[in-house]
């Protein structure tokens, strides 16, 4: 890919980038539980705090997990994750409908696929680029497919190797988000001056996806680095069902956040981090401000290769069958079962046969053919 370290990405009207104001999504998630109305007044109140975009999740549950995945763990407590998924499952009319609803409130609808199915359903229905979320910044058959389109990749629980592998399947107009796959993500932990190391080296506007519960610290301290994009969860009440509310900000709180993030954009860098000292105290604001040396934050160290894609059985394969699409995926293990190889030998691996019995949900490892 060339790059330009002064590189401009154009979002439907929306630039992000140099010399452009912070890039602020709502992310909505899943939080509206499949019902249009919730996601309406989701819609409604970020646009009332001050976004720029809104963000949604397009779920089909078997590009994500397996279903012997069991309960996971997850902010509102453990559930049968992938049973979750399924009711959360919406044909593409509905997203459609999202998209349509988003665009009235002069806002960027913005959509995350999980796999190359939702992928495609998103193309349908005229997306003008993607979110990946940071589990999916190995899934490369998805990557490929959306390789034309504005992208914004989330980069938690990764290496720069990881990073610099995805990048290589985008297209030119790629913004990249420093993330802590985590939740809550402590803000001690965020080590934000790897925004504008992400940024200088591989020469495109970087940002945050923010999975901390305090409104102003992270994005404030982002926007005074020099961070393009600011993501973060909204829900109508942290009692919700949805599964990200309990980290989420209120409507208030998002307003909050939205107004601290344009006041910082018009001040100098020393000015913000003098308004951040006096407010939380000049140890924590260097916490949270970091080293700039990428590398896993100690709360999601424990995620990396499970949250990740890797290669398993999707069904029963038996000694000297052939692995094939139908048998085989790239799926999020996560800690119930055993992650497999790595996706970026997926192709190779549909090329061989399987050397003993393989149970449908486990990694496919070398000892499988």
């Amino acid at each position: 890919m060339n790059i330009d370290k002064n590189r401009i990405i154009q979002f439907g009207n929306t630039f992000i980038g140099k010399n452009h104001p912070v890039f602020i999504i709502g992310e909505i998630g899943t939080s509206h539980d499949g019902d249009l109305k919730k996601a309406e007044d989701l819609i409604m109140a970020a646009c009332e705090a001050g976004v720029d975009c809104v963000k949604f999740q397009y779920v089909i549950a078997e590009e994500i997990i397996h279903p012997f995945t069991g309960n996971v763990s997850l902010p509102g407590g453990e559930i049968p994750l992938f049973d979750r998924f399924v009711k959360l499952e919406r044909d593409p009319d509905f997203y459609l409908e999202l998209k349509r609803i988003t665009e009235q409130k002069n806002l960027v609808f913005l959509c995350t696929p999980f796999g190359v199915k939702s992928a495609a359903n998103l193309k349908k229905i005229g997306v003008e680029g993607f979110k990946i979320a940071s589990p999916e910044l190995n899934h490369y058959p998805l990557l490929n497919t959306i390789n034309d389109d504005p992208v914004i990749l989330s980069t938690g629980v990764s290496t720069l190797g990881d990073i610099e592998s995805a990048i290589a399947r985008t297209s030119e107009n790629t913004v990249l988000l420093h993330c802590i796959t985590s939740y809550p993500a402590p803000e001690e932990e965020y080590n934000l001056n790897v925004i504008p190391l992400l940024s200088a080296i591989f020469g495109i506007p970087a940002g945050v996806s923010d999975h901390s519960v305090d409104p102003v610290l992270v994005p404030v301290v982002s926007t005074a680095l020099g961070g393009s994009v600011i993501e973060k969860h909204i829900t109508l009440s942290r009692k919700g069902d949805g599964l990200d509310d309990p980290i989420a900000l209120t409507p208030d709180e998002l307003k909050t956040m939205c107004s601290e993030v344009r006041a910082a954009e018009k001040r100098s860098q020393n000015e913000t981090f003098k308004f951040l000292y006096d407010t939380y105290g000049r140890s924590r604001v260097d916490a949270i401000t970091g080293s700039g040396i990428k590398k896993l934050a100690p709360s999601e160290t424990g995620n990396y290769k499970t949250t990740n894609r890797s290669i398993m059985a999707t069904a029963d394969i038996k000694e000297g069958e052939s692995f094939t699409e139908k048998n085989i995926a790239l799926l999020r293990s996560e800690k119930q079962l055993s992650p497999g190889l790595e996706p970026d030998l997926y192709i190779q691996i549909l090329k061989r046969s399987a050397v003993k019995h393989i149970s449908s949900g486990t990694g496919i490892t070398w000892d499988c053919f």
